[in-house]
């Protein structure tokens, strides 16, 4: 099985909450890094308030070797999400796959002549799709976890132009994203971004979104790009909200790790979405 590090998806899972391009107002929910905090305009009322608002903030920070073990928890833990999501909730998107299941299901009927067998066939099909998607999946993470997720100091941290942060909620780090630097065509990627289970609806997603736009930003990259697989239009809202705009679909794209055999691609397709924010013009 080969895997191939420089080109993975942007595994996400968040809750969008708010919906705002980044070029509008600021609201609650902003980047709170080492140097700087997003916080609310409104002066708190009293000293206890002051007190619960802090301790609710959300800080985000370059990553640390300590924070390894946390970090490929909650990557681990958004990818593995996303097996349920890509056998059945994906379903939806694949219309040629719905009918292909369809006459099957057809097919089943008119060669046994069992309705017992044919009302099992279509549990039957949605079984082989979790088995292959977990199969796929499972594949794909251990790609991601042998490759920059195994050494995030060389991958991240120690290139020019990239960067890994982990968001960090009451000393505890809850969320990560990365940034890796193209200099082929001046644009940055944004990779990785996760949120603990435990801790999404709270920003986090969002806050880290725009700590790589200010990254960027700061590094004069001409725009920021991203590719994902994410089904829950919950994390497209995100970046539509952050002022991204997706540039094109990949209908049945091909994930690291997959073997690409006749039951694989029977039984799994995921859709691949690319996203660009042009921060200025070449």
């Amino acid at each position: 099985m080969h895997c191939s590090s420089p080109k993975m998806v942007c595994e996400t899972k968040i809750v969008a909450e708010e919906h705002e391009a980044i070029a509008g107002t600021k609201k609650d929910s902003i980047i709170v890094s080492s140097a700087q905090m997003w916080t609310s305009s409104s002066p708190s009322p009293s000293a206890l308030e002051s007190k619960v608002e802090k301790r609710d903030q959300v800080f985000i920070r370059e990553f640390e070797r300590s924070d390894h073990e946390e970090v490929r928890r909650i990557f681990n833990e958004g990818i593995m999400e996303r097996i349920p999501n890509s056998a059945f909730r994906g379903l939806k998107q694949q219309t040629r796959t719905q009918f292909i299941y369809a006459l099957l299901t057809v097919m089943c009927y008119f060669m046994t002549k069992s309705f017992t067998l044919t009302f099992c066939a279509p549990f039957i099909l949605m079984g082989a799709r979790y088995y292959y998607s977990r199969k796929v999946i499972l594949n794909y993470l251990d790609c991601a976890l042998h490759t920059d997720m195994a050494d995030i100091e060389a991958y991240y941290m120690k290139p020019t132009g990239s960067c890994f942060w982990v968001a960090v909620l009451q000393g505890q780090v809850v969320g990560i994203v990365a940034a890796q630097g193209r200099e082929d065509d001046n644009t940055l990627e944004l990779r990785r971004m996760s949120v603990d289970s435990r801790f999404r609806g709270k920003g986090i997603a969002k806050a880290l979104g725009r700590r790589v736009l200010e990254f960027a930003m700061l590094n004069n990259y001409s725009a920021v790009v991203l590719g994902t697989t994410a089904v829950k239009m919950a994390a497209h809202k995100l970046y539509e909200s952050l002022g991204f705009r997706r540039v094109g679909d990949t209908e049945d794209y091909t994930l690291p790790g997959m073997t690409r055999s006749l039951l694989e691609r029977l039984f799994f397709q995921i859709r691949y979405s690319r996203y660009r924010l042009q921060l200025h013009e070449e």
